[in-house]
């Protein structure tokens, strides 16, 4: 399986491209800066391009950019992304002096990508940290994800649960993500707080 990480240089973006690849995926790091996506794949063991080519043959597209470039650079990829499921990882926070909260949006990041792609949309991984992922052994945490595409959201959660030590838990259709999003400020100020690096854990799941 391909998949392409579009804006994989960042500290996310390459730290998830290098458990992928630990995983046994095929991966390609996309970036507008072809040397740079070279340079980063060469490091993480995964192959480098622009946004444009890495999105070309690739079995699921994740964008992994900065919140506030998401949508932007989706728009820029629509016809490269072409029907390939993406996986969502974004959350739209505000940073202030109380502390962090989600921006107030009425949708998710996740559904306005859904807007302007013509496959499905998968949200999750918000709450995986990339220091968590960058580490020797996947984060002993669950990974939250929703969708309206089964055979897509089947496919992210085979992927999470083959890049962390906890479990990958369906959390129902894409509209959810603005709830998974939000999260994201929660664990932020919970990690700021007591100067950890949390994830999440859901209990009573079988």
């Amino acid at each position: 399986m391909r998949i392409a990480v579009v804006g994989g240089t960042g500290s996310f973006g390459s730290a998830l491209a290098k458990r992928l690849v630990d995983a046994g995926y095929e991966v390609v790091i996309g970036s507008r800066d072809e040397t740079r996506a070279a340079e980063t794949g060469a490091e993480v063991g995964a192959e480098g391009a622009t946004n444009a080519d890495a999105c070309e043959g690739a079995d699921l597209v994740v964008i992994a950019t900065k919140a506030e470039a998401t949508l932007a650079t989706v728009d820029e990829l629509v016809s490269a992304i072409g029907e390939t499921p993406v996986l969502s990882v974004a959350a739209e926070l505000q940073f202030g002096p109380t502390g962090v909260v989600p921006t107030v949006e009425a949708t998710s990041i996740a559904s306005r990508i859904q807007e302007r792609v013509r496959g499905p949309v998968i949200a999750g991984l918000h709450s995986l940290a990339a220091r968590n992922l960058g580490g020797d052994e996947g984060p002993e945490e669950d990974v939250l994800v929703c969708g309206d595409d089964l055979a897509a959201k089947t496919l992210v959660l085979e992927l999470a649960e083959r890049i962390t030590a906890g479990r990958a838990i369906d959390c129902g259709p894409l509209a959810s993500a603005r709830a998974l999003e939000g999260l994201t400020a929660v664990i932020v100020n919970v990690n700021k707080r007591y100067k950890a690096h949390a994830g999440v854990r859901l209990s009573g799941i079988p």
